[in-house]
């Protein structure tokens, strides 16, 4: 799922940007639109993606101050249907789904038998099927992961009556995000989007045509993700962009999920690490809902107490603290920094860390090892930066 400031510079999640292999790479249907506005294509989970269009810091300021957009169409998306669905989906997640009303949606996570995270997902359920009466959701997961998810689903899922498809590459999905997303977007949706609460969806009329847009997004801000047939979408890109919208790439993407402390899957989160660790205890619902794949795990967990957790820390001056580098308290290491970068709204160089729940206390001062010396840093409260809301 690094320094925004000089071109040179390279977001937290750059091992992933670098070329990794010799195998052809995908590209989305936007690829020759983001070519058009002179994006710089960089590999990243078996995709050719833009990492930067006009500038990481420059697509950075425009999410937090007016609106951006993202092509984010290399995600997976699945539809599912069926008259017993979120019970069914009910033993694949530690969230409780029998919450959601239609028009809801719910971030949550996959997890194996011994609790740990599959894969993050945001499952937004629809109003039921007109005609049948049957369940109806979409689910979107990460890139990289797509093809294990569907697997994993498929395998441990009770299919009998359930309709579970991949529709990852037939539809355009494009984040509008910042506090002007909503006036941008708006003026090409026949429904009025002020009436989408946050995290709620609807199908709509974008362009004329039907569309499935939800009030979420990975920056922190107000914003929409659009889902749309390839053609639609196409031109939905086209007037976001003529009405001045920002077009942006993977690196401001990464910078602003950073600084709002969204978890990037394979670095914060990955099959190694639970929830309970990772500060996601807020999707485990042990005492409203029963079985569901790593209950056992999280009980156990839970009950014994977690030895790490994932931990914001600010750094002494601007010494970026990258991905990988140890993190030392009394002079031995006791982690490892998953994300970190210069901070473009904050101007201060922040990170996340795994590191011993004991030391896992706000104001808790520790050392990251930054090129063979140790800087100071200390461990703040997460997010590192909250949007105003309306």
């Amino acid at each position: 799922m690094g320094l925004p400031v000089a071109k040179s510079t390279e977001p937290s999640n750059a091992k992933q940007l670098r070329p990794e292999t010799a195998h052809p790479l995908s590209r989305t249907p936007l690829f020759e639109l983001s070519l058009e506005l002179k994006g710089r294509m960089v590999p990243f989970s078996g995709w050719e993606m833009a990492v930067q269009y006009s500038g990481i810091n420059n697509e950075h300021q425009a999410v937090r101050q007016s609106a951006g957009m993202f092509d984010i169409s290399h995600m997976g998306k699945f539809g599912l249907r069926g008259k017993n669905l979120i019970e069914k989906l009910q033993t694949l997640v530690p969230s409780d789904l029998s919450r959601l009303q239609p028009g809801q949606a719910q971030y949550t996570v996959l997890l194996n038998r011994k609790g740990c995270i599959l894969d993050d997902i945001i499952f937004y359920y629809q109003d039921p099927d007109p005609t049948t009466g049957e369940q109806r959701g979409v689910m979107i997961v990460n890139a990289a992961t797509r093809a294990r998810d569907k697997a994993w689903i498929a395998a441990h899922l009770e299919l009998s009556g359930v309709a579970f498809i991949d529709i990852s590459k037939e539809k355009v999905l494009i984040a509008v995000q910042g506090p002007q997303a909503e006036s941008q977007l708006q003026q090409f949706v026949k429904e009025n989007l002020a009436e989408v609460k946050f995290f709620g969806h609807l199908e709509a009329t974008v362009l004329g045509e039907p569309s499935f847009i939800a009030r979420t997004g990975y920056t922190g801000e107000d914003g929409f993700e659009v889902m749309l047939d390839v053609a639609v979408g196409m031109e939905l890109w086209r007037n976001l962009l003529n009405a001045g919208v920002i077009p942006c790439g993977l690196g401001a993407r990464d910078t602003l999920r950073l600084e709002a402390a969204m978890c990037l899957y394979s670095q914060d989160i990955d099959d190694t690490t639970t929830p309970l660790e990772a500060g996601l205890n807020w999707l485990v619902h042990l005492d409203t809902k029963g079985y569901f794949i790593g209950r056992k795990a999280l009980e156990q967990q839970k009950e014994m107490g977690v030895v790490k957790r994932l931990v914001g820390i600010e750094m002494a001056g601007r010494y970026i603290a990258r991905h990988g580098y140890p993190v030392l308290f009394g002079g031995e290491v006791v982690g490892d920094v998953t994300s970190g970068t210069l901070s473009p709204t904050l101007n201060k160089a922040i990170a996340l860390a795994y590191v011993p729940t004991s030391l896992a206390v706000i104001g808790q001062e520790l050392e990251v090892e930054i090129r063979g010396k140790n800087y100071p840093g200390v461990v703040v409260k997460k997010p590192f930066y909250r949007a105003v809301k309306k």
